[in-house]
């Protein structure tokens, strides 16, 4: 029988497309059947015509069958890989403009923070309904590969209340390996240890990283039996690149000895630290890129795109179709996971998995990322052991926050939400309790559309909100764009232009 891959969320040009030619480079996979689901049918259609077109011209044949219905995608389905974006860029945009009022500076805000708790309640319940169709009508045992932020929240509740063996893949492990490589590369090329035109591949350099999504730490580094971790403060601070893009990444390698996956911008919003005081944020992040701090960096470039289909489409179908190839094949685990399991053939990777005791300092049943093995017998995942005390602090601080709003978003619990966005490290160390209080209040009503699980209590924080204002005790916002917002393009496509201070510029989103 042929494999059965339902996609989720498939109108997301950029994951259909590379995970569904990643599996197809995988000999044993070319009659693979995709159901391609979306709510969105007009990107649905777009999609499945470039992937049909692209198999056809690798000539092989694998099968889609696009549908809006979800349980029809699902139905017997070997495996279920979801990328979906509950609410869209509208409540994306909502994630990140009301904080700001309160004076929460989020360069991505999907993952902690005030956007990445709201986006957790918005797509937990969402996610919930998928493990239920999964439930009924998938295959026995179906894996659930996740890729939807915030990762952790939505795989802690799909394990917890979905009762789906759900595994949670992100990218951001092979792209710090990715720069610590570069930072190996460049000082052996200086030792004489590697020719000036001699390059290393990721794969030369050995790592263990472990913490807990976007905050997972490269607690082992090796290269030629060397321990390459005592030089990467060094490595990185004398880095051309790094030393500009990555300075509030080099200053927490710094402090900590171990440097985090995730980008500046990400790791920015995740600590007390960095982006709390208006006039210093500016001193840690780089707008060359937004992932490098921007304030709204990731909405901004999402909102520039989401008129894709009006000219990369028509210039996507001129292109010339890619070829499936092994050289081809992305580093996004989903494939690897899928190819050990059916052919046996073992994979490595870092997932996002239930603790039961593989990180003996972070609570136990939470959500940690750490190394895995995969093959025939399974997903194997070792025992890490404890994290170094100051990445475990870290860590702890936001699993609580993660398991407070997880809980929160399950049972509709308002007063649940107001305390996890409460002990948020970076809301927390902006925001007093009543203006977090109110700012919950706020994004409830404002989000109310996505939100069935907090049908009751969206009427009560309206009259709350409706009450501070009549009362005279609602609390100062501010008409703030944020420390470090880029002028973007408004025709949808095109690079920002500049740098807006205060109220300036003119933003897309």
């Amino acid at each position: 029988m042929p494999l059965k891959v339902a996609m989720i969320g498939a109108g997301s040009i950029g994951f259909t497309r590379r995970l569904m030619g990643d599996l197809l480079t995988v000999p044993e996979f070319r009659d693979t059947q995709f159901a391609f689901m979306d709510i969105d049918a007009r990107n649905l259609s777009m999609i499945t015509q470039l992937a049909e077109r692209d198999i056809a011209a690798n000539g092989l044949p694998a099968k889609i069958h696009a549908t809006t219905d979800r349980r029809e995608a699902i139905a017997d389905a070997d495996y279920v890989i979801c990328t979906i974006r509950q609410g869209g860029l509208e409540a994306f945009a909502q994630d990140i403009k009301i904080p700001l009022r309160y004076g929460i500076d989020q360069c991505v805000g999907d993952t902690l923070c005030a956007g990445g708790i709201m986006y957790g309640q918005r797509s937990i319940p969402a996610l919930l309904d998928i493990c239920r169709d999964i439930r009924e009508m998938a295959r026995p045992d179906a894996l659930f590969l996740n890729y939807s932020n915030p990762m952790a929240m939505n795989t802690w509740a799909c394990n917890k209340y979905g009762g789906v063996n759900t595994i949670g893949l992100c990218h951001g492990v092979q792209g710090g390996h990715w720069q610590i490589t570069r930072c190996i590369e460049r000082w052996a090329q200086r030792e004489n240890l590697l020719a000036a035109d001699e390059t290393l591949h990721k794969d030369d350099v050995d790592i263990i990283a472990a913490g807990i999504n976007h905050q997972t730490w490269y607690l082992q580094v090796r290269w030629q039996g060397r321990d390459m971790l005592p030089l990467l403060p060094e490595l990185f601070a004398s880095h051309p690149d790094y030393a500009v893009t990555e300075k509030l990444r080099i200053d927490v390698l710094r402090r900590f000895g171990y440097y985090s996956t995730e980008s500046n911008g990400h790791l920015g919003e995740y600590l007390p630290w960095y982006r709390k005081r208006e006039e210093e944020i500016p001193e840690w992040i780089d707008l060359s890129r937004w992932i490098h701090g921007e304030t709204g960096g990731y909405l901004r470039v999402c909102s520039e795109r989401r008129n894709w289909f009006e000219t990369d489409f028509p210039a996507w179908l001129e292109e010339t179709p890619p070829v499936f190839s092994a050289e081809n094949r992305s580093e996004e685990h989903g494939s690897w996971i899928i190819e050990g399991l059916e052919t046996g053939r073992p994979y490595r990777g870092h997932f996002n998995v239930i603790n039961e005791g593989h990180i003996r300092n972070l609570p136990q049943g939470c959500v940690v990322e750490i190394p895995g093995y995969v093959d025939g017998n399974g997903i194997n995942m070792p025992v890490v052991g404890d994290l170094p005390l100051a990445c475990a602090a870290t860590c702890s601080a936001s699993v609580r926050v993660q398991e407070m709003a997880m809980e929160a978003a399950v049972h509709g619990d308002v007063t649940l939400l107001k305390q996890a966005m409460l002990h948020d490290p970076l809301a927390g160390a902006v925001c007093n309790p009543e203006e977090i209080w109110q700012l919950t209040d706020e994004m409830l009503v404002a989000q109310a559309q996505w939100l069935p699980n907090y049908a009751d209590g969206i009427s009560a924080a309206r009259k709350r909100l409706e009450s501070y204002v009549e009362q005279g005790t609602r609390v100062a916002l501010r008409d703030w764009r944020g420390a470090a917002r880029l002028q973007g393009s408004t025709s949808g496509h095109g690079a920002p232009t500049q740098a807006t201070v205060a109220n300036g510029g003119n933003p897309t989103w």
